[in-house]
């Protein structure tokens, strides 16, 4: 297996227009069902949010705070006494009391839409692909299909029509998030010292070191 650094020049060196042909060849259009921004069972959306995201997001228009944008990746937690604690890596966004994303709303018909579209992070941008490097992120499962580096995750806008400058943005953004990804995986690696949270307690190590669950660094 290449290390996280090899994968990262790799990420550098996709090429846009290879992506958007594998995008174009796939093909897809959202038809807002809102199936990739919702929990599905017992489990709750899950999707990762870069550090600076979360701070584009607070800033919106609503005023939220950290809390409201993003919880801490519950993967590796344990539960105890209906809380969760232990040391996790990433944040995912925040979630609403039925485990969608607290973003997510639906019109009387059902149609979906994003509250924070402009400001969405890239792993919503760029749903439901992702790229066959090490080190970044499968969303909501195995791939459907495949054509070269690009994985498309099961959505029912799949086959359908995309306009070549869609495919080249998503394309693009592809990139971008696969970038960000390994350089966030790295940074985590680098940064991380174990901790012994108290009971009840959580702490998340991201790019910018060791945080409670309000964002706020764990000073050493």
């Amino acid at each position: 297996m290449q290390t996280l650094e090899a994968e990262l020049e790799a990420a550098r060196a996709l090429a846009v227009d290879d992506l958007a042909d594998a995008i174009e060849s796939i093909g897809f259009e959202c038809t807002r069902c809102g199936a990739c921004c919702k929990g599905h069972g017992e489990d709750e959306h899950t999707a990762t949010v870069f550090p600076d995201e979360v701070r584009d997001l607070e800033s919106t228009a609503e005023a939220y705070d950290w809390r409201d944008v993003a919880r801490p990746m519950p993967y590796g937690l344990e539960e105890r006494d209906g809380e969760l604690e232990g040391e996790t890596f990433e944040w995912a966004l925040q979630t609403d009391g039925c485990g969608d994303c607290v973003f997510y709303e639906e019109d009387d018909g059902g149609t979906g839409a994003c509250r924070a579209h402009d400001d969405r992070p890239l792993i919503c941008r760029t749903y439901p692909f992702s790229v066959a490097l090490a080190g970044t992120s499968q969303p909501m499962g195995e791939a459907v299909d495949e054509q070269g580096i690009v994985r498309a995750h099961e959505c029912e806008g799949l086959g359908r029509d995309i306009s070549r400058a869609d495919a080249e943005d998503l394309a693009g953004a592809l990139k971008e998030r696969a970038i960000r990804e390994l350089e966030e995986a790295i940074a985590v690696r680098d940064a991380y010292e174990p901790t012994d949270p108290a009971p009840g307690e959580v702490v998340v190590h991201d790019s910018e070191g060791a945080k409670r669950i309000d964002g706020t660094p764990i000073e050493e």
